[in-house]
């Protein structure tokens, strides 16, 4: 009888094969990890048998040879994917349709069924042999491909959603597996190569006590004027509060701006997941540019140690062999959202929810069992809106998860409004946390709005000379620039330029110098963009809007007379139309629908008028525009086997059209050091990332792709990090007072060979 041959599933450059991990003993390894991963959705039996032939594969002689060191190209991710269709039946046999997604993507990404690229889930099966397989796995791998449908994937009724739920389901299994493959990979390298991996993250259960003690500590602690606002914020924490204890679930949150949302929708959150045991609280943001203020007031409250604060306009995969020492907790942290408070945007949330490719996906199974509170709901991109919502419900309905959507503007999702025909609302009865959310908006009502038709930028100029603290809100970076060139000219006092030209450290500085104008009553004429509507905390006595939905009037509202220290008919919001800049295609279109409900109502600020104005949004978009990019019939069924697009949707969910391109602008010390650190190689990318993402401006692709060939821009030591880090190099394209002026670019590029 012939020596037994071991089969390995990953090698150790320099080490004898003795200390290889064998691939039993990986398979065994990830299918335990994978099964207490998806345990907590009741999908463990179906994450167990992935993890069990994920790697099935690699019982073929050419991959063995391979990782010897053979110049051999071997598929190891289709053969568990086809062996798992063979073995299972019935009922099961769904969920084994859904694996074979998961196995045959575990690496290259969740795959398309059908389609014309060769990289497709139909193909790869096609091509696969069963013949390539060594027999030694059927002693080795013990595979039971019964008992794997989910209690609640037994009951789905609905055949509109059902499609999309197990599409849901197959993308959360992957979640497990691939996160199982990546952290027990790691491990392995960790222990041969003698290096530590600290992911160290405290459970949240157990430390809710103390969190909810230092929530405490903090509001007893914060100053309190006596005033009619404060006073109705700290009603407003009470009661919020008081509701914790409420079924798991989805819930709303409606709060006038200046409410007090933030910490009331914090403090629901820990009484909450104290109440029912959940896992994680996950702050979802729509925008980077306030999500540094909402993590800083986390912080504050909660400890630095506690908050994992996830954006990223510059991302960095993760290969678990190429990992070293040193790779830094907060990164590993990113990978899994590990941490007990997560601090995130609506760009990260929802694309990962959409996702296929392994690295953006492994966080999922870390969602499930989540408090997730959805700030400024009604942002949610319309083009997207009915996925967006089904996954929410999904969230709050099968995978433990307790959603709040906190805005002073409700997107009006209730499914008893948002029908279009079709079921596709929230069930939202009943389930509102505020107090009394019509009498809140009248009571909290600190303005008064003023339509003043047409106002070009010179008639807006003189109005603003009359008043020593202003603020401009206009619809686009260029009309915001040439206002305040305009205003410079004219001389106006205290005159202040806030866009996302100038990069996020700048920003901040920007918005703390125009709040300590406002509190010690200097002059202060702030010209912006809408970046300051949602979540900025500014109070000025009187505020312009350009022409906007509803929602963005309301939010702009925010910002006048906000701690209500000032009479309210004197607090004037004046909304004007831009007779020389019109308004974009989208924008145009909301005027209309706020037009429309205007004589309907005599309070447009109240939340009737508001719930009207999304009601005239939906009707006209329509249930096609509101999925605009088809992405719920991307997910059928038929005859028992599943046709996802997994690939497509992926790249089709994008939340940010535009597809800006980030450019980092490096003439403060801390950002030079950053860049200089790049050429460090023992530094992670990761945590050189997230340094530099304060000084960094998103720009149009052709505008950076321009500086680059006018040479004021260039990838820093591309030969270490690649294509990752474009980095400005020409001091007199940036500005402090209106930030990036990429439009200069190719004069700039001339006149630099100009004698």
């Amino acid at each position: 009888m012939g020596e037994r041959v071991s089969f390995y599933a990953h090698s150790a450059e320099g080490q004898p094969q003795s200390r290889w991990q064998l691939l039993s003993e990986h398979l065994e390894s990830v299918s335990l990890l994978a099964l207490h991963f998806a345990g907590r959705f009741g999908a463990g039996k179906a994450a167990r048998l992935a993890g069990l032939l994920h790697d099935l594969g690699k019982y073929n002689p050419d991959f063995q040879a391979y990782i010897r060191g053979a110049k051999l190209r071997v598929d190891h991710s289709t053969a568990g994917a086809a062996t798992i269709l063979q073995m299972a039946e019935g009922k099961d046999r769904i969920v084994a349709d859904l694996l074979a997604y998961v196995i045959a993507g575990h690496h290259a990404g969740l795959p398309d069924r059908e389609g014309e690229a060769l990289s497709t889930l139909a193909e790869r099966l096609k091509g696969f042999d069963p013949a390539s397989l060594d027999t030694t796995w059927q002693s080795e791998i013990s595979a039971d491909a019964t008992g794997l449908l989910p209690d609640f994937v037994r009951v789905l009724s609905d055949r509109n959603r059902m499609p999309f739920q197990l599409a849901f389901l197959g993308r959360m299994i992957f979640s497990c597996l691939v996160d199982a493959d990546y952290k027990d990979t790691e491990a392995f390298y960790a222990r041969i190569e003698d290096w530590q991996v600290d992911r160290s993250w405290p459970e949240l259960p157990s430390i809710l006590p103390d969190l909810i003690d230092r929530f405490d500590r903090y509001i007893a602690a914060m100053p309190k004027a006596d005033t009619k606002v404060n006073r109705i914020r700290g009603e407003i924490l009470a009661h919020v509060r008081s509701r914790a204890s409420e079924a798991p679930g989805l819930f709303t949150l409606t709060v006038p701006t200046g409410g007090g949302k933030t910490l009331a929708s914090l403090g629901f959150a820990l009484d909450h997941a104290k109440s029912h045991g959940h896992r994680r609280i996950i702050y979802t943001i729509p925008f980077t540019a306030i999500i540094d203020q909402t993590a800083t007031i986390f912080r504050d409250v909660l400890g630095s140690e506690i908050v994992l604060e996830h954006h990223s306009a510059i991302e960095e995969q993760f290969d678990p062999k190429e990992a070293r020492e040193g790779k830094d907790k907060l990164k590993l942290a990113m990978e899994d959202w590990a941490a007990p408070v997560v601090v995130t945007t609506n760009v990260q949330f929802f694309e990962s929810l959409f996702a296929a490719r392994a690295s953006r996906c492994r966080k999922l199974h870390n969602i499930a069992n989540s408090v997730i509170i959805l700030d400024e709901a009604q942002t949610l991109p319309r083009p997207l809106l009915i996925p967006a919502v089904w996954a929410l419900r999904e969230l709050a309905e099968n995978y433990g998860c307790t959603i709040v959507l906190c805005t002073a503007t409700q997107p009006a999702l209730d499914a008893r409004r948002f029908t279009l025909g079709h079921p596709l609302g929230l069930p939202l009865e009943g389930r509102e946390l505020a107090p009394e959310p019509e009498v809140l908006a009248k009571v909290l009502a600190r303005v008064h709005l003023h339509h003043a038709g047409d106002m070009d930028d010179e008639a807006l100029i003189a109005a603003l000379a009359q008043e020593r603290q202003g603020l401009v809100i206009v619809n686009s970076r260029g009309h915001a620039l040439a206002l305040y060139r305009a205003a410079k000219e004219a001389g106006l006092e205290g005159l202040v330029h806030l866009t996302t030209r100038q990069y996020a450290a700048h920003r901040r500085e920007i918005l703390n110098s125009v709040r300590q104008r406002l509190e010690n009553d200097l002059p202060c004429v702030l010209i912006a963009t809408s970046l300051v509507e949602a979540g900025v905390d500014l109070d000025f006595p009187r505020v312009w809007r350009a022409e906007a939905g509803l929602d963005q009037i309301m939010q702009a509202a925010g910002r006048c007379n906000r701690e209500g220290r000032r009479d309210r008919e004197t607090s004037i919001v004046t909304i004007f139309s831009a007779p020389d800049t019109p308004p974009p295609n989208e924008i145009r279109g909301l005027c209309g629908d706020m037009q429309r409900i205007m004589n309907k109502h005599n309070d447009l600020l109240s939340l009737g008028a508001m719930e009207d104005f999304f009601g005239e949004v939906y009707w006209r978009f329509g249930k096609d525009r509101l999925d605009k990019e088809k992405i719920i019939a991307d997910f059928c069924v038929g005859s028992g086997q599943t046709n996802f697009a997994y690939r497509t949707v992926a790249e089709k969910f994008r939340m940010i059209e535009s597809g800006m391109e980030p450019v980092i602008v490096p003439f403060e010390h801390e950002a030079r050091a950053l860049v200089d650190n790049l050429a460090i190689e023992n530094i992670p990318s990761g945590a050189i990332a997230r340094g530099l993402q304060r000084y960094t401006v998103q720009v149009p692709p052709k505008a950076r792709k321009r500086l680059i060939d006018c040479g004021h821009v260039t990838f820093a030591h591309p030969d270490k990090r690649g294509e990752q880090f474009a980095v400005l190099w020409t001091p007199s394209l940036y500005c402090r007072e209106v930030g990036l002026l990429w439009e200069d670019a190719e004069y700039l590029g001339l006149e630099q060979w100009m004698v």
